[in-house]
């Protein structure tokens, strides 16, 4: 069978303003649901439904070839709108009834693809699934009375099999199914048991602080330095000491390390794409970048523009930012360092940049040997 994975993401989150689009340990928050998703082989399409042109920009930048975007009605993205109307609205127009339906909640990042394969695998036997924790821990009613154990026989929590919740990740049925029930749940339901660490849902500010602990701890941290592509550096501050020097003549010098050209060397040797981002644009960067033979080189970006260059740059190889590396050292490198895979700055870098989560912050500075101590912090 077929499906569609549909993530329905409004613009207008009261409690963390456009929360689907903020950064979560590098990315989007939407990011790690869509790429979940896009993993799966039978999963053929992945819609968004959003109200929000900011939401559907960032998505397109994703070039996730699965991806579709649908325009939801304003009716159905108010604070007071359900789930199931969203859904039921872009199935109105569904020709397919017999393809499988995916619901999946953007504010459940810690899903991974894994688990999309139990659930559709529960799917062949079930009529629909939904995905849960089990929660071992013990709960009263507000008369005084315990819900789920006997408190005179206290059971030890590791032979308490524990109660099933809703973490609220996804739920699979059929087209047909929830156009007949307007449910996204009917029939036979079966359950998609997911680790309990994957309870946690994003609402308000503090889920987000313990979702991307979580996040580093559990699934990120298995993420292979083999997955690295592309190898990007900043030039002033990084390949330099920052220094600007310049002659009686009015003329510009750099110091480069010869260190930094042999990290290049080592990286071309391993068959990674390399290339140069930066703000100024000069004659003598460019001898530098010819020197250093690296594959891209790009000069005159400030600000979002780096970030749009790394992804031309990525979207040439075919590659996503999670499968890059970059390293800068100022406020202009900012939003790289927070969207690709692999970030770092050197010694020097100023403090905003060193406060960006998951960075490793090295021990050398630029123009002392900065990117050949990130080079071989990623390769040996």
């Amino acid at each position: 069978m077929d499906y569609t994975a549909f993530i329905p993401v409004r613009g207008g989150s009261k409690s963390i303003p456009l929360k689907n689009i903020k950064l979560f340990c590098g990315k989007p928050l939407i990011y790690w649901t869509i790429s979940a998703a896009h993993e799966i082989e039978n999963i053929k399409s992945i819609v968004i439904a959003t109200d929000s042109s900011e939401i559907e920009n960032v998505v397109k930048s994703f070039n996730f070839p699965k991806v579709k975007i649908y325009h939801r009605k304003e009716e159905n993205a108010q604070d007071t709108s359900s789930t199931e109307s969203v859904m039921l609205e872009y199935l109105e127009g569904a020709t397919q009834e017999n393809e499988g339906f995916i619901l999946i909640q953007a504010t459940s990042p810690l899903l991974v693809s894994d688990d999309l394969r139990n659930g559709l695998k529960i799917h062949q036997k079930k009529d629909s699934v939904l995905s849960c924790v089990n929660e071992k821990r013990f709960f009263w009613n507000t008369d005084g009375t315990s819900k789920n154990y006997d408190y005179l026989n206290r059971p030890r929590r590791q032979d308490f099999e524990g109660d099933l919740m809703e973490n609220g990740a996804f739920y699979i049925n059929s087209v047909a199914k929830i156009l007949e029930g307007e449910n996204r749940l009917s029939g036979d339901i079966g359950i998609s048991v997911m680790a309990n660490y994957t309870a946690v849902e994003i609402d308000e500010p503090d889920d987000w602080l313990i979702a991307e602990n979580l996040m580093q701890r559990h699934i990120l941290k298995n993420k292979s330095k083999k997955e690295i592509k592309l190898f990007l550096t900043d030039v002033d501050g990084v390949l330099t000491d920052a220094g600007m020097y310049y002659s009686e003549y009015g003329d510009e010098f750099k110091k480069f390390n010869t260190h930094d050209g042999m990290a290049f060397q080592l990286l071309r040797e391993k068959g990674i794409k390399t290339g140069i981002i930066t703000s100024e644009n000069t004659k003598l960067v460019e001898r530098r970048a010819k020197k250093l033979k690296v594959d891209f080189l790009i000069q005159g970006k400030r600000d979002g523009g780096k970030l749009e260059s790394a992804l031309e740059i990525a979207n040439k190889l075919n590659i996503g930012l999670d499968q890059v590396a970059y390293i800068g050292d100022d406020i202009n490198c900012k939003q790289l360092l927070e969207s690709v895979g692999f970030a770092a700055c050197p010694l020097n870098a100023t403090p905003k940049i060193k406060r960006i989560h998951n960075i490793k912050q090295l021990l050398t500075k630029g123009g002392e040997g900065a990117v050949r101590e990130w080079v071989e912090y990623l390769f040996h």
